[in-house]
């Protein structure tokens, strides 16, 4: 049965992410990028792990964007998903970091 939900881009989601080798899922949070309201939707990893690229972009406001550690969204890290795959929201970027996050995807749609 295919979501009803629309998501908005800045919504931070706990997903059943699918490892890319072996097709298992864990729980991970995730970036919503866009939701053109189908039933798919099209996300960014967000983790824990230390900065290792330009595409990483650390989270200034973390706890009240509803996630539980420092965690850094990698913008070059996407994928869609199947809105099934959601288990609920976690909770919406600030400002401050929409606009980082904003900025970078510029920087990655400049290399078109």
């Amino acid at each position: 049965m295919p979501s009803t939900i629309n998501y908005q881009a800045g919504d931070l989601l706990l997903v059943d992410f699918p490892f890319t080798v072996s097709g298992q899922a864990k729980p991970r949070p995730a970036l919503v990028i866009i939701d053109t309201g189908d039933a798919d939707v099209l996300l960014a990893r967000v983790t824990t792990q230390a900065r290792s690229t330009t595409y990483d972009v650390p989270l200034a406001d973390w706890q009240q964007a509803g996630l539980l550690a420092p965690s850094i969204v990698r913008l070059h890290k996407l994928a869609t998903l199947a809105k099934a795959r959601i288990r609920r929201q976690l909770g919406t970027l600030g400002i401050r970091d929409r606009q980082q996050v904003a900025a970078v995807l510029q920087q990655i749609a400049a290399t078109w």
